[in-house]
C-alpha cells in the first residue's frame, strides 16, 4: 500500500516523535530536545536524543536514526503500513486508499511543482527588468535591500492580462496545469484563460519542504483586494501553510523563540531587522494546523498582534484555538505592539531594540484569556460576577489535557480570589460578618500589619519581570554570591526563556569552575557566556535601564550590599510562591468535604507561619542592616 505524502506529513504533525517515543524511553527535556536511553542498545549513560522541531530520533551510541514511523515499526515489530494505520487510528485519521488514480495525481502533483518554480522565477525576472521599476521602487521605500528581496524572492506581476500564461505556455506548460496551480483563471463560460495576478508585488509561498506552492500579490494600483492570495489547489491548502515557515526553522531552533505576526510585509520587515525566526498565516486568522506546525519548532511561540480592536480580536481567536490543544509545556504567549504600529514600522521607526523590549513582555497566555474575560463587563455587582466566573469556567471546559485543565482551574481560582478582595464587599455576606460560600473568601492572612507594610511583604515594588532580571544582573556581576544562594537561585520561577536560559549556563559555568579549582568572576564569567552565544542576552540584561536605580545589583557593589540585595529578591520570590499557595489552601478549607477542608485549613496555618517567620526574618534583617 502507498501513502501520500501530505498523508504521511498530516500523520507525523498529529502525532508528536516525543509524545510517541516517551510511551517506551523516559525522556528529559534538554533546550529543545529529549534525552534518554537508547531503546535499541543497552547503555547508562543516555546517548539517544529526539528532536521535536526536526521530527527525528537519534542515537549517538548506536546510530539508531527515523522519524515517529519508523520508531513504530521497530520497537513494535511492524511493518509500514501496519505502523501507519496504528498512528493513524491514534491520530483519529482515516487511511486514504491508494489507487492507480492516486499515483497519477502524484505524478502531476510534481509537475505542478515545477511550474510553480517556473512561476517564481518568471515574477523575479520581472521585478529586476524595465517593466518592474515602479514595483521595486515601492519595496525600496518599504526599506528593503536587495538582500531581502532576493531572499523571500519577491517578484513583480505586470499589469496584462496574459503576459505570464504566455510566457509558461512558450516554456511548455499547458492552460490546464495553469488553472490547476491558481496562477490563471478559466472563465466559465469557456473563455480565454487570463492571468489571476495582475499589477502587484509578488510573495512566494513555501510549504515546509521549501518549495513553492502557490503566491500572494499586492496590488500597486486601485483594486478591490489589497492583498490576493493563490487559491486553493492541489499544492496549496492555506490553512495549513504559514509563510516563511520553511525558511524561519533553522532561524528558531537557533533563537529557542517563534514569532507569529499577522501579514508578509512583517515577516519581512522583522527579518530586515533581525529576527528570521517570524511566520504569518496566510491571510486567515490562525487555525488549527497551523499551531501545530508552530509548536513543532518552539513549545511556547510569541504571537504579535497590533495594539488596535482588529489585534484583540485576532488573539481572542488564537486562544480559542489553542485552549483545547494546550498540553504540558506548550502554549502560545501574546506580545502587543504600541498603539499605531505593526512589526515592520516598529522596526523602521524605531529600530530592533523596540521590538525586542515588546517580545520580552509577551504575556502567557493565561493573562490575556484573564484580561478579555474580565474586559467584557463590568465586575461590580453580584451578577456580573457570577457572568465573569461563568466565562471563565466555560473557557476551562475547552482544555482538554487533564494537568493542564487542573493547573489553568487552580491559576483562575486564585485570581478570582484576589479580585473578590479587592472589590468592595456587596450583599453576600452571612450574619456575623462571615462570608458565604462562592466568591467571598475566607478571612485574610492573620499577620501584623506592621509585619504586612515592611519592603518584603510589599514585594519591594518588584514586578515579576523587574524581579527576575535584577536577580539574574546581581549573581551576573556577583557570582562569588552562587555559593551561598545557589539552592534559592534553583528555585526561582523564571517567566523569561532567555532568563531561564542564561540561569542554567550560569550554574553550569559556575559548577564547572568550581570542580576544576578555578576562580569565577564576573569578568570570566561573561567569557564563557560569549563563548556560549549568550552575549546578546547578557547585554540586554546590563543595558535594562529599568535596573539602573538598583545599585547592589552593580558590578561596583560592595559584596555585603549585594548580598542582602540578592538575599531580600530571593525571599520576595519565595514569598510569592508561598501566598500563592496559601490561597490555594484557603479555597480547600472551604470546601464541602470535611476531610478535605481540614487539609486546606491545616495546611493554611502552616503556610501562614512560613509567611510570618519569613517577613519577620527580613524585617529583622534589614532593621540590623541599617543599625549597623
Amino acid at each position: 500500500m502507498r501513502f501520500s505524502p501530505d498523508f504521511l506529513d498530516e500523520l507525523r504533525l498529529r502525532m508528536p516523535i516525543a509524545d510517541v517515543v516517551g510511551r517506551k524511553v523516559k525522556l528529559t527535556r534538554r533546550g529543545k530536545e529529549h534525552t534518554g536511553l537508547c531503546p535499541f542498545h543497552n547503555e547508562k549513560t543516555p546517548s539517544f536524543t529526539v528532536n521535536e522541531a526536526k521530527g527525528f530520533y537519534h542515537c549517538f551510541g548506536c546510530g539508531a536514526h527515523g522519524d515517529v514511523i519508523k520508531f513504530v515499526m521497530e520497537t513494535e515489530a511492524l511493518a509500514f503500513p501496519e505502523a501507519i494505520e496504528r498512528l493513524a487510528g491514534e491520530a483519529g485519521l482515516q487511511l486514504p486508499a491508494y489507487s492507480d488514480g492516486d499515483r497519477e495525481r502524484d505524478d502531476r502533483r510534481k509537475t505542478l511543482y515545477d511550474v510553480t518554480e517556473m512561476a517564481a522565477g518568471w515574477f523575479e525576472t520581472q521585478l529586476k527588468s524595465g517593466i518592474g521599476q515602479g514595483a521595486l521602487a515601492y519595496l525600496q521605500d518599504r526599506g528593503l535591500d536587495q538582500n531581502i528581496i532576493g531572499a523571500f524572492r519577491l517578484g513583480f506581476a505586470p499589469d496584462s492580462r496574459t503576459l505570464l500564461r504566455d510566457a509558461l505556455k512558450a516554456r511548455g506548460c499547458t492552460d490546464q496545469q495553469l488553472v490547476d496551480t491558481g496562477l490563471v483563471i478559466a472563465p466559465e463560460d469557456g473563455g480565454e484563460p487570463y492571468d489571476r495576478f495582475r499589477n502587484r508585488v509578488m510573495f512566494p509561498i513555501t510549504d515546509r519542504r521549501g518549495k513553492v506552492v502557490a503566491f500572494g500579490g499586492r496590488a500597486l494600483g486601485e483594486a478591490r483586494a489589497k492583498y490576493l492570495n493563490s487559491p486553493e489547489t492541489e499544492l496549496f491548502h492555506k490553512g495549513a501553510l504559514l509563510y516563511n515557515l520553511a525558511t524561519a526553522r533553522a532561524a528558531s531552533k537557533a533563537a529557542d523563540r517563534l514569532i507569529v505576526v499577522e501579514g508578509y510585509m512583517d515577516v519581512i520587515g522583522l527579518a530586515r531587522g533581525g529576527f528570521k525566526d517570524a511566520v504569518a498565516p496566510l491571510g486567515t486568522a490562525l487555525t488549527e494546523q497551523q499551531l501545530l506546525e508552530a509548536w513543532r519548532l518552539c513549545p511556547e511561540p510569541i504571537l504579535c498582534f497590533d495594539g488596535d480592536n482588529a489585534g484583540m480580536r485576532a488573539a481572542e481567536r488564537a486562544i480559542e484555538r489553542a485552549l483545547p490543544n494546550l498540553s504540558a509545556g506548550q502554549s502560545l504567549r501574546f506580545a502587543t505592539l504600541p498603539p499605531g504600529e505593526d512589526p515592520d514600522s516598529l522596526v523602521a521607526g524605531q529600530g530592533a531594540a523596540a521590538m525586542q523590549s515588546v517580545l520580552e513582555s509577551a504575556q502567557p497566555l493565561v493573562d490575556l484569556l484573564w484580561r478579555v474575560e474580565l474586559e467584557r463587563q463590568p465586575v461590580d455587582t453580584p451578577e456580573r460576577r457570577a457572568g465573569f466566573k461563568a466565562r471563565l469556567q466555560a473557557r476551562l471546559k475547552e482544555i482538554k489535557n487533564p494537568d493542564v485543565h487542573r493547573f489553568y482551574r487552580d491559576e483562575l481560582g486564585n485570581r478570582l480570589q484576589r479580585l473578590w478582595q479587592a472589590v468592595p464587599p456587596g450583599p453576600g455576606r452571612r450574619r456575623g460578618g462571615q462570608p458565604s460560600r462562592g466568591f467571598q473568601r475566607g478571612a485574610p492572612i492573620p499577620v501584623s500589619r506592621e509585619l504586612l507594610n515592611t519592603p518584603l511583604a510589599r514585594g519591594q515594588d518588584f514586578t515579576n519581570h523587574r524581579r527576575e532580571r535584577l536577580i539574574l544582573l546581581t549573581v551576573l556581576n556577583h557570582p562569588a554570591l552562587l555559593e551561598r544562594h545557589e539552592e534559592e537561585l534553583l528555585s526561582v520561577d523564571l517567566a523569561s526563556p532567555e532568563l531561564d536560559k542564561l540561569r542554567e549556563a550560569i550554574l553550569r559555568i559556575a559548577a564547572s569552575c568550581h570542580s576544576a579549582g578555578m576562580p569565577l568572576d564576573s569578568t570570566v564569567l561573561k567569557n564563557h557566556l560569549h563563548e556560549e552565544g549568550l552575549d546578546k542576552a547578557v547585554a540586554r540584561l546590563e543595558g535594562d535601564k529599568g535596573l539602573v536605580g538598583d545599585s547592589f545589583a552593580r558590578t561596583d557593589a560592595e559584596n555585603e550590599i549585594a548580598d542582602q540585595g540578592l538575599r531580600s529578591l530571593l525571599q520576595s520570590s519565595q514569598l510569592e510562591l508561598l501566598r500563592l499557595e496559601l490561597e490555594t489552601a484557603e479555597v480547600d478549607a472551604m470546601s464541602d468535604d470535611p476531610e478535605e477542608a481540614l487539609r486546606g485549613a491545616n495546611r493554611a496555618q502552616d503556610l501562614r507561619s512560613q509567611i510570618e517567620r519569613l517577613v519577620t526574618g527580613e524585617a529583622e534583617t534589614g532593621a540590623g542592616a541599617r543599625a549597623g
